[in-house]
């Protein structure tokens, strides 16, 4: 297991063509051999499970990835009101060019690309 830096943008959509870098999220996690969330090693030290949302629209938000019972999701703060789970994220690899759906907020899932997933050194 290692902890790895991870950027999710924004996928292509009939909204973003091109998909956007700048609709994004920057994940601290560790990650097992195959590059699946190390649930395990994620409990041992769930502080450092940080996560950064980035819209050009909005304020970023900070909080972190936690597994609920439902499955995994980034959460901004105490309860469930700001949470946005991730769509299978317990058995998908997080290479680069691999997609991920984040349910947003409001319940509209979205498509992101993996555009970063490096190894952190400490």
């Amino acid at each position: 297991m290692t902890w790895h830096m991870i950027r999710f943008d924004l996928a292509r959509s009939s909204e973003f063509p091109e998909g956007s870098r700048e609709h994004s999220y920057l994940l601290r996690a560790p990650l097992d051999a195959r590059q699946i969330v190390d649930l395990a090693a994620l409990r041992a030290a769930p502080e450092r499970a940080e996560v950064l949302r980035s819209w050009p629209d909005e304020p970023d938000m900070r909080g972190y990835l936690v597994h609920k019972r439902k499955g995994w999701v980034f959460s901004y703060g105490p309860g469930d009101a700001d949470d946005e789970p991730l769509f299978h994220l317990e058995a998908h690899p997080l290479r680069v060019g691999e997609y991920v759906t984040v349910i947003e907020r409001d319940g509209t899932p979205l498509a992101f690309l993996v555009s970063l997933c490096e190894p952190l050194t400490a």
